[in-house]
């Protein structure tokens, strides 16, 4: 979607309606100023009442330590000349260099935000990381990634739609994804589950600081693949084969496990265990029946089998 068409949709939004804004705490937070000419007085409260935690959380991720100038918020309407220029399926996005990010409260947030708070977390964060990187290039693929990390934790979901992706993709280079989020919704939606699990596996493996170190790297002029260097200790390239060799496991042994042959062994495995079973019960319970049995006839007087005296000889 060419940008300059989204610029003045967005220029007469940023004009008109009632500001609201967010304070900011005494910590260095960054303020977030609420516009909203269609008037979402809940979402307006959403945003005021967003922990401040989650917001110093994502400052400590990219290193900033004075976040910059407040961030416009603009809530958007299904009737704006945004909204119709924007696909049905993108619930926001950010102008990082601007400070500004347009969200559609009448959108239900999809993957990769699952509600309102992840998806304002999710834009705040390409603002910040902008500010990080003092304006340089950052690939979209790790743009994308730290938001995905300071949104929200990752789940189960997550790893479905990593699997799936690898399934489909197979071993994507991370520069091949950026043309992904800009394209068709299922496109953009394993872009994000690989870019995601990415940034995760970072943050994992070389500590929530490493982000912060490549974007200070970029701040100060250094080339990305350079700067992505000095901040993990491999190139970029180690890095990604790393990643695919790490979870290839998922995508080589998905389709053995969910094929009918490994299906109907399991089910017969578990047939056999479950017979075991049953018949180590049976066994149990005949003998506590002897024993009850035994019991009883003490208690009664009865002589055992062996203290009958021998019957008649017919």
């Amino acid at each position: 979607m060419p940008r300059f068409r989204l610029l003045v949709p967005i220029a007469l939004l940023l004009i008109s309606g009632n500001l609201s804004v967010v304070a900011a705490q005494a910590t260095a937070i960054p303020e977030l100023v609420v516009e909203s000419p269609h008037d979402f007085p809940a979402h307006e409260a959403r945003i005021r009442d967003l922990d401040p935690r989650r917001l110093e959380q994502a400052m400590h991720v990219l290193g900033l330590r004075r976040p910059g100038p407040p961030i416009r918020l603009t809530l958007a309407g299904e009737d704006s000349a945004v909204a119709q220029n924007t696909p049905g399926w993108i619930a926001g996005f950010a102008y990082p260099g601007l400070g500004v990010a347009v969200l559609f409260p009448e959108r239900s947030p999809s993957y990769p935000d699952s509600n309102f708070e992840d998806l304002v977390l999710h834009e705040v964060s390409h603002i910040l990381t902008a500010r990080a990187a003092g304006g340089g290039k950052v690939p979209r693929w790790l743009d994308e990634g730290l938001a995905l990390f300071i949104g929200r934790p990752w789940k189960l979901e997550d790893r479905s739609r990593l699997t799936w992706a690898m399934l489909r993709e197979k071993e994507m280079p991370l520069a091949e994804l950026e043309d992904r989020f800009s394209s068709d919704r299922a496109s953009a939606i394993r872009a994000y589950a690989i870019s995601g699990a990415f940034v995760h596996d970072l943050m994992r493996k070389r500590g929530v600081d490493s982000a912060a170190a490549i974007l200070s790297g970029i701040a100060l002029g250094i080339p990305f693949p350079e700067a992505f260097h000095r901040a993990i200790g491999v190139s970029l390239e180690q890095a990604e084969s790393y990643f695919w060799e790490y979870h290839s496991i998922w995508y080589r042994w998905v389709p053995i496990l969910s094929s009918s042959m490994v299906l109907w062994v399991a089910i017969s495995l578990l047939a056999v265990v479950a017979f075991k079973r049953r018949r180590a019960l049976d066994a149990a319970r005949v003998q506590q029946w002897e024993e009850q049995d035994r019991r009883l006839e003490e208690e009664a007087g009865l002589p055992t089998p062996g203290e009958l005296p021998p019957g008649p000889i017919n």
